[in-house]
């Protein structure tokens, strides 16, 4: 196998096993940077410049800035370490330009996507995770973290099935219909593999079966990657078709509300892009479950609950925390240490790791200029990624780029609630998706 395979079919492992284990995401990112740097030397690879590099620049030195004057250095230096992840957006970059790579990698995401979904749901049908206060998390550690990637697979595959080939009637060639219908049979393998993981957890085996199956699924999606078969080619296209509903089911079983605001806002994006007139169903779906409040949602659809009231005294701290220090902040993983000094008498929970809302925790952890940074990071995301998908959208199958944009979209809609790039997998996730717009105009380029 040449390093360029190899390439795709850790990217594409990578892709997922995102969604089930930071463990094996990290690991296998490791190896994949690994090969990217064999075919850098080899020059057998090269990497542009984006438009993301200065802004992510100036953010990797003040954050580090920032935790040289945290009131613990080493503590705050330690969790600094997660700028090692943003070498997945080059990566992506790399690897995505090729178009025939990026259909292979992006369905890769909803393969370990469905089982996160697919978890979720056995979770709260068969394993008594089905109340506010044991909420289920699939492969994950927190049911936030699994809310929030649960979100970004389904609008990922929604942008697929609404802007892919076929809502723009350019159908492909017909395939054998066993073929085609034989497809499904990759989703429903995975499903299996999980109700597996259910049925071991239940019977006080779940360790090792959730290692099998994390182990089983970075193969298989390798294999369905570098497969060449048309049987590939069908089970990939099959995936998105099972991912929405499982995915949906999850999210309702999540009583995740900031994912629920941003799953309104990512499908919104995707009815913009396909046709405006279909916001209109999008409202009235969510009015019609403002009004009706179903069983599953009543209990979440309130402003009046503690979690709400604490997060208002949550950000008042955050503000009086930037404040205080609105150059380098209180360094990066350090709000638990400091919140009892500036905890509000009102607030319900005595100690918080973080304030629920990414711009202010990156004010509280990095100051203002840390907060300048990222919002240019995050303004360059969009500028590109919206641009990419009218023109996708406009000139061809858009359901790379407006997929990667709603989910994007989601999470940041959702990041006003709750700091869900602190999480691993969901940064991971967004660095994958950030690389789409940027791998598309790198094609192009390479192309003209």
């Amino acid at each position: 196998m040449n390093l360029e395979r190899a390439q795709l079919g850790l990217l594409a492992a990578l892709a997922a096993t995102i969604p089930v284990s930071i463990f094996a995401s990290e690991a296998i990112l490791a190896l994949a940077l690994a090969v990217l740097a064999a075919r850098l030397v080899a020059g057998r690879a090269h990497l542009l410049r984006t438009p993301l590099d200065t802004p992510l620049i100036a953010l990797v030195v003040w954050t580090l800035l920032a935790a040289s004057f945290a009131q613990d250095p080493a503590r705050s230096h330690e969790d600094s370490k997660k700028l090692l992840l943003y070498a997945l957006f080059y990566l992506g970059v790399e690897v995505l330009a090729r178009q025939d790579d990026r259909e292979r990698v992006l369905p890769a995401v909803l393969l370990g996507g469905l089982a996160l979904a697919g978890l979720i749901v056995a979770q709260h049908l068969f394993l008594g995770y089905d109340r506010l206060d044991r909420r289920p998390a699939g492969f994950l550690g927190h049911y936030m973290s699994a809310s929030g990637v649960t979100m970004g697979v389904l609008l990922l595959a929604v942008g697929r099935l609404a802007l892919g080939p076929r809502s723009r009637g350019s159908r492909p060639p017909p395939a054998d219909p066993r073929v085609r219908w034989g497809g499904f049979g990759l989703p429903l393998l995975v499903l299996a593999g999980v109700g597996a993981v259910a049925a071991a957890t239940a019977g006080g085996h779940g360790i090792v079966a959730t290692r099998v199956c994390v182990a089983a699924l970075a193969a298989l999606a390798a294999a369905v990657a570098l497969s060449r078969s048309p049987a590939a080619r069908a089970a990939e296209a099959a995936l998105p078709v099972v991912v929405v509903p499982v995915a949906a089911w999850a999210l309702v079983a999540s009583q995740t509300r900031s994912a629920w605001i941003g799953t309104v806002v990512g499908l919104s994006v995707v009815a913009l892009l396909r046709a405006p007139r279909l916001l209109w169903l999008v409202g009235a779906a969510t009015a019609a479950v403002l009004v009706l409040r179903p069983a599953a949602l009543t209990e979440r659809l309130t402003l009046g609950d503690a979690s709400t009231s604490d997060r208002y005294y949550m950000w008042q701290a955050g503000v009086d925390m930037v404040l205080d220090k609105p150059v380098f902040g209180q360094g990066p993983g350090m709000v638990l240490a400091v919140y009892p000094r500036y905890r509000w008498p009102e607030a319900t929970h005595p100690m918080q790791p973080h304030l629920h809302n990414n711009p202010l925790q990156v004010a509280a952890e990095r100051g203002l200029p840390g907060l300048a940074f990222f919002l240019w990071w995050a303004v360059a995301v969009f500028v590109a990624a919206i641009g990419e998908a009218r023109r996708a959208t406009a000139e061809g199958p858009g359901g790379a780029a407006g997929g990667a944009l709603a989910a994007l979209a989601a999470v940041f809609a959702a990041g006003l609630f709750e700091y869900n790039l602190g999480d691993s997998e969901v940064l991971m996730l967004v660095l994958l998706l950030t690389a789409v717009p940027f791998a598309l105009r790198q094609g192009r380029a390479a192309a003209a």
